[in-house]
């Protein structure tokens, strides 16, 4: 995350000095520091409605040769590596966090608008570009396709307190997760020396390397959840490494074999994230902490890279391009990809809005600069100042439109997390609830929840006091439940669970099945 100042080696060799002790000391007192700010921070931001990008940029160009910092780093080689890096471990977060049953009624529409919304997108900001700034249109087409993607982690951060219906929610999670393979694809096809190649043949390359990436992702999520599923592991803090090692392989297999690793990743960590995996709740605690250092380190970097007084030029056509994204382009993708499925306008309006653009359009924005495209680092200039500004105009206000829609409530009860933990010994498993509030659970008596035959709540802990519960013990608000099942019965056992704190001891009988519950 921290990175070394570039100063001369004064012994005259020509490179950099080894790395010492010393210099260890500095750099690990550095980036604690960092990242004790940017948690801090988070707080911050959190209560202003701003996405923490903004505060991580920050952090970043105060550091940097403008800053009180003053170090000097002007590398996009490492800056393009480091933000690969950071997107597969943030993708991973966000497909293990992405559930099934809300993205699944919405793929057809998320997928459509993720590649054919993408094209639109693409060309109408190019034209912008081209036409309003006077850029020319390799310049034109590199920035069209650096600000298509949008981001899950901006989208979210400022919609943690107004809950969306299933479907919008269902939409911007698998958008985002979809749309950053085609626009990598396309951003690396214009950066390339040469002439831009015919639309058929660029169309055929991103097409077959989306299926690639597509096919060995759900192999190996698939091949990942089996074995953690069926292999008892000795200790439980493995199984968050494992996880993060399948999803991780996912996207180097795709990518060596030529196809998209990131929508490789993606769908492998949905795979892993929805197939009900031991310990379940300690490895996406693992996934969040590792993605929050992932994004702390890439927006450092990425401030570092930034040289605040060359952007003046920059900010008109910025903020020209930005409109034409913003008011033209985002909302005629949006609806030229939704209106085929009948999506209401009110939800039209609100994804065109949400529209937010983060860490990926600043990453790729290297790709050009790294290929030495003339121009380049006006590119990357001009999108460095799009994503801050548009990011302040449109974060905050995202919560109000979407109340103003009526789209920012949403009732039912509070989502049941169930951990498990396997016992290879005895063909079991032990099953951890908490019963959250708002839960129809609460008030249900043991024996109300009908288990199947074969699980069993064999202790109860409220209030800090465990004891071990008689059918007509009464559950309440905050209780936690060790129930043990064994192997035949354990879904039937969750899934029951889940019926009855969103349906209450009725479940079943008036229709509550808990399907669509979710960890």
């Amino acid at each position: 995350m921290c990175t070394r100042a570039h100063a001369p080696f004064r012994a005259g060799q020509g490179r950099e000095p080894p790395l010492t002790v010393h210099h260890l000391n500095q750099l690990l007192l550095a980036c604690s520091v960092v990242l004790l700010v940017a948690v801090a921070a988070v707080r911050v931001s959190s209560r202003s409605g701003l996405p923490s990008l903004l505060v991580y940029l920050g952090i970043g160009v105060l550091m940097g040769q403008d800053g009180i910092g003053h170090i000097q780093f002007d590398s996009a080689e490492v800056t393009q590596v480091m933000g690969y890096a950071a997107l597969v471990v943030i993708l991973t977060e966000g497909g293990l966090g992405t559930k099934w049953k809300e993205i699944r009624p919405v793929l057809p529409s998320a997928s459509v608008l993720a590649t054919a919304g993408v094209a639109v997108s693409v060309g109408v900001t190019a034209a912008g570009a081209h036409y309003l700034v006077g850029l020319e249109w390799r310049q034109a087409l590199i920035i069209g396709a650096v600000v298509s993607s949008t981001d899950a982690a901006a989208v979210f951060s400022v919609l943690r307190k107004v809950p969306l219906p299933a479907r919008v929610t269902g939409t911007l999670e698998a958008e985002s997760g979809f749309n950053d393979a085609p626009v990598v694809i396309l951003v690396a096809a214009f950066s390339t020396a040469g002439p831009i190649e015919h639309w058929y043949v660029l169309l055929g390359e991103i097409t077959l390397e989306l299926a690639i990436g597509a096919a060995i992702g759900l192999a190996v999520g698939l091949i990942g959840a089996w074995g953690l599923r069926h292999v008892a592991l000795p200790a439980s803090g493995l199984y968050p490494i494992a996880v993060m090692a399948i999803a991780v392989t996912a996207y180097a297999a795709g990518s060596l074999a030529h196809g998209s690793g990131f929508l490789a990743v993606y769908l492998a960590s949905v795979l892993l994230g929805n197939a009900k995996l031991p310990h379940w709740p300690a490895t996406r605690g693992f996934a969040e902490g590792l993605g929050w250092i992932a994004q702390i380190g890439m927006f450092v970097v990425l401030g570092l890279l930034v040289t605040p007084h060359e952007l003046g030029d920059d900010v008109w056509p910025a903020l020209v391009i930005g409109l034409v994204l913003t008011m033209v382009a985002r909302p005629l993708s949006v609806v030229t990809s939704l209106t085929p499925f009948r999506t209401p306008w009110q939800e039209q309006t609100l994804l065109s809005w949400a529209g937010l653009r983060g860490a990926v359009p600043i990453i790729l924005a290297t790709i050009p600069m790294v290929n030495g495209v003339a121009g380049s680092r006006r590119v990357f200039n001009i999108v460095f100042v799009l994503v801050v500004v548009y990011t302040l105009l449109q974060g905050p206000t995202l919560p109000w439109l979407a109340r103003k829609l009526r789209l920012g409530e949403r009732g039912g009860a509070a989502d049941l997390g169930i951990e498990s933990a396997p016992l290879e010994r005895l063909r079991g498993h032990l099953l951890s609830i908490t019963v959250p509030e708002g839960s129809r659970m609460h008030g249900v008596e043991v024996n109300e929840l009908r288990l199947p035959p074969g699980a069993a709540v064999t202790l109860v802990v409220r209030e800090g006091k465990s004891f071990v519960p008689l059918p007509t013990t009464v559950l309440r608000w905050g209780d936690e439940l060790l129930v043990v099942a064994t192997d035949p019965v354990r879904d039937a056992a969750e899934r029951r669970l889940r019926a009855v704190a969103h349906g209450g001891k009725l479940a079943g009988w008036l229709g509550t099945d808990g399907a669509g519950s979710s960890r």
